[in-house]
């Protein structure tokens, strides 16, 4: 069963995402949040799989209240979903580095919402729309890239397979799709994503697309807009 708090200042927002939620045999809704520092205390009593966290709210935002608790090593295992009425690039951007696992928009289709939430309670995936991905690219791209005089230490951790991983992971890659580009099995694909995730201290997939871009191992030409990492 997985075990969802929702985050949201909006009473009747919250009512319908609940009987959204309920509905599914898989889901649990274990609580109700309305603005980010309940989140945060919410989180620390409950200990939820997932957080369904706005971004905009009183008092608290979301945004600070996902850095607080993926800070929180105490809350370790707990992802937080992004889903806000808004698209703004500095928003987007803000909530990966924070360390969401994905991020949604409130008009999306309620099988992608359903969706998401199983892929990041696995724990080893990431659903990242395609419009977080393209923020991102318009975010970083937008920065006067710094002058390369070394090599980041975390880069010079990685081997060369696991740079060109991580690329590809930037790129919207799956695993799968992974493991056909460098003719290797999904499990060595997976391994690989794993490693450099451990390496970079990369909590999941969308903190390692946010350090690819951060230290220049991604291409953004690369991105594939129709792909979902897996």
């Amino acid at each position: 069963m997985i075990r969802v708090l929702l985050a949201d200042d909006q009473g009747l927002i919250r009512a319908g995402l609940r009987s959204l939620l309920e509905d599914a045999p898989d889901i649990e809704v274990i609580g109700e949040a309305a603005n980010g520092g309940e989140a945060v205390a919410l989180s620390r009593e409950l200990r939820p799989d997932i957080v369904l966290m706005d971004l905009r709210m009183p008092d608290v935002d979301g945004v600070t209240a996902t850095r607080r608790i993926t800070e929180d090593h105490r809350l370790s295992s707990v992802r937080v979903v992004v889903l806000t009425t808004f698209v703004e690039e500095d928003d987007v951007f803000a909530a990966l580095r924070s360390g969401a696992s994905g991020f949604l928009v409130k008009d999306a289709e309620p099988d992608e919402l359903l969706r998401a939430l199983r892929i990041v309670a696995r724990g080893d995936a990431l659903l990242s729309p395609a419009v977080t991905r393209a923020v991102i690219h318009r975010s970083v791209r937008a920065e006067p890239a710094p002058a390369p005089r070394r090599t980041p230490p975390e880069v010079a951790a990685l081997t060369a397979r696991e740079r060109e991983v991580v690329a590809l992971v930037a790129a919207g890659l799956s695993n799968e799709e992974i493991a056909a580009r460098l003719v290797v099995s999904p499990l060595t694909a997976k391994t690989h994503v794993a490693r450099a995730m451990a390496k970079v201290a990369a909590r999941d997939r969308a903190q390692l697309v946010v350090f690819a871009y951060r230290t220049g191992l991604a291409d953004p030409d690369a991105y594939h807009p129709g792909s979902t990492p897996r």
